[in-house]
C-alpha cells in the first residue's frame, strides 16, 4: 500500500535530504555567499580526504588551505562573478597532500526573491582514466590534442607529469605540428587552469614594439602612448605565458626575458615601478634551440632557462597511424559545423593520405581535408578531391607500384591498439594483411614487444 505521506514533505527533513545526497557516487560541496561550507557529503570525504567535521562552518578557502576550485574560484574576489552553471576539470590537493584529477561542475544556488544565496558543487574523481584508457588501448585524445601513436601517447604522459610543476617547458617541432595545443594543454592541466593562457608568437611582434607589448608602458613612454597599458606578462597574472618562436627573440629582449625568470619582476616601457606577477612561462620553437646558442644567436643562460623540461612533437610523417583519426575528427568538426552527415573519406583517398610525407604536419593534413570537402560532393571524398600535391602521388604510385613502408614503431602501435588482431592491426595501418604479415616475417622479434594489455 502506498504512503500518503506527499514526496515534498519528504524532501524537506534535511535528515532524508542528506541521505540521499550521502548515497550520490558524486562529491557534493555547498556553502553561502561568505563561502562558509554548509553540506559536505560521503563521497567529498572520500575523495578529499577531509572529514565533514573538518569544514563544516569554515571558510572554504581556510578549510582547504586554498580555493578547493583553483584560480577558477569566482569567490577570490570581493564581488562573486557568479555564472549560473559553469563545468571544467581540475586538479586538487587532498588532505594527505595527494593530486587528484577532478570534473567539477558549481551551479550558483538563489531564493524565492532571485538573490544569490550560494554555490553547489559536484565533482567526480577521474584521476585514474587516464591510465585504465592507456592500459586498454583506447587513448586517442588528451585535451585537445588528438594521437593514438605511442610517441603521442608518451606526449600525454608528460603533459600530466610537468602539469602539476611551474617548471619552465620548451616544446620543439616543426610547423604544424600543434606546439600551442600542447602549451593549453599543460596549462590546463595545472593549477593555473582557471587563470589567462597567454600565447605570443615573439616572431610576428615588430622589434619596436615587442617590449611594449610583452611588459607595457605608461603614458608619454613614446609617440602615440597616450595611456598606461598592461603587457602580456601583466596580463597573464596567476595563468601562463606561451612564449612561441622564442628563437626570434632580439638580444635586448632575450636579456629582459632571462630577468624576468629569475626574479618575476619587470618594469613597464617608462615606468620606474618593479611589477611583481605570478607567471609560469612555456617556450617553443621550430628550430633547434641548442644550435642556435652554438651560432651565437640565442644566449646560453636562457637556453637553460627555458629549457628544463624538453619537449619534442613529431611530425605526422613519423606518426601515420594518427591519419585515419586525425582525419575522422577533422570530418566530425564539419558534419558539426555544416551539417553533412554522411561525409567520409574513400579507401583509395585514405590510401594516398597515408602514402603522403604531410611537409606541413597536421596543419597542412586539416588544410587538405577542408580543401576536399569543398570540392567533393558532401558525401565521400575521393581521390579526385584531394589537394595537387597528393593527387601527383596517386600517378607516381601507378608508374612505381605499391610503396607503402611500414615501420617497427607504427606496426608495434597497431598491434598493441588491436590487441594483436593482425587484419584489424593492417586496416588501422593502411596496408594489406599480406603487407603486414610480409613486415613480420621480416621482424620475427617484434611480437614478443608489443605489450598486449591482459
Amino acid at each position: 500500500m502506498m504512503s500518503d505521506y506527499p514526496l515534498e514533505n519528504l524532501m524537506c527533513h534535511r535528515d532524508n535530504l542528506e541521505n540521499v545526497l550521502d548515497n550520490l557516487k558524486e562529491g557534493i560541496i555547498a556553502h553561502d555567499m561568505d563561502r562558509r561550507i554548509f553540506f559536505f557529503n560521503t563521497e567529498a570525504e572520500r575523495i578529499t580526504g577531509y572529514r565533514r567535521e573538518d569544514v563544516l562552518g569554515r571558510d572554504c578557502h581556510e578549510a582547504f588551505g586554498s580555493p578547493f576550485c583553483g584560480e577558477r574560484c569566482v569567490f577570490c574576489e570581493d564581488r562573486p562573478n557568479l555564472a549560473e552553471k559553469s563545468e571544467y576539470t581540475l586538479n586538487i590537493s587532498t588532505k594527505n597532500g595527494e593530486r587528484r584529477r577532478i570534473e567539477m561542475t558549481v551551479t550558483s544556488m538563489r531564493d524565492a526573491d532571485e538573490q544569490y544565496t550560494g554555490v553547489l558543487t559536484s565533482f567526480n574523481d577521474v584521476t585514474d582514466i587516464f591510465s585504465l584508457k592507456e592500459r586498454v588501448g583506447e587513448l586517442t585524445s588528451f585535451g585537445n590534442i588528438i594521437g593514438q601513436d605511442s610517441k603521442m601517447i608518451s606526449i600525454f604522459k608528460q603533459i600530466k607529469d610537468v602539469a602539476d610543476y611551474d617548471y619552465p617547458v620548451h616544446i620543439s617541432g616543426e610547423t604544424g605540428t600543434g606546439k600551442e595545443l600542447v602549451a593549453a594543454a599543460i596549462h590546463g592541466e595545472s593549477r593555473r587552469g582557471g587563470a589567462p593562457f597567454v600565447p605570443i608568437n615573439c616572431g610576428a611582434l615588430p622589434e619596436g614594439l615587442i617590449e611594449s607589448e610583452l611588459f607595457g608602458h605608461v603614458k608619454g613612454a613614446f609617440t602615440g602612448a597616450i595611456r598606461d597599458k598592461k603587457g602580456r606578462f601583466e596580463l597573464a597574472d596567476t595563468g601562463t605565458v606561451f612564449l612561441d618562436e622564442v628563437t626570434e627573440l632580439s638580444n635586448n629582449m632575450q636579456a629582459k626575458i632571462l630577468r624576468f625568470l629569475q626574479e618575476s619582476q619587470f618594469e613597464r616601457v617608462g615606468g620606474e615601478k618593479t611589477i611583481s606577477v605570478d607567471v609560469r612561462v612555456i617556450s617553443a620553437t621550430n628550430k633547434n634551440l641548442k644550435e642556435a646558442v652554438k651560432r651565437g644567436k640565442f644566449r646560453e643562460d636562457l637556453y637553460y632557462r627555458l629549457n628544463v623540461i624538453p619537449t619534442h612533437l613529431p611530425p605526422l610523417r613519423d606518426r601515420k597511424i594518427d591519419i585515419p583519426l586525425l582525419s575522422e575528427h577533422f570530418l566530425q568538426e564539419a558534419r558539426e559545423r555544416y551539417g553533412k552527415k554522411k561525409l567520409k573519406i574513400s579507401s583509395k583517398a585514405m590510401s594516398l593520405m597515408l602514402d603522403y610525407r604531410w611537409p606541413g604536419t597536421v596543419r597542412e593534413l586539416q588544410n587538405a581535408i577542408q580543401f576536399a570537402i569543398v570540392k567533393s560532393n558532401g558525401r565521400v571524398i575521393t581521390a579526385d578531391d584531394l589537394p595537387l600535391e597528393l593527387r601527383d602521388l596517386e600517378n607516381i604510385c601507378m608508374r612505381r607500384g605499391p610503396s607503402r613502408k611500414l615501420d617497427a614503431d607504427s606496426v608495434r602501435t597497431a598491434l598493441e591498439r588491436t590487441g594483436g588482431n593482425k587484419v584489424k592491426a593492417a586496416k588501422l595501418l593502411g596496408v594489406g594483411r599480406a603487407t603486414l604479415y610480409r613486415f613480420l616475417g621480416d621482424h620475427p622479434d617484434l611480437m614478443q614487444t608489443v605489450n598486449i594489455p591482459r
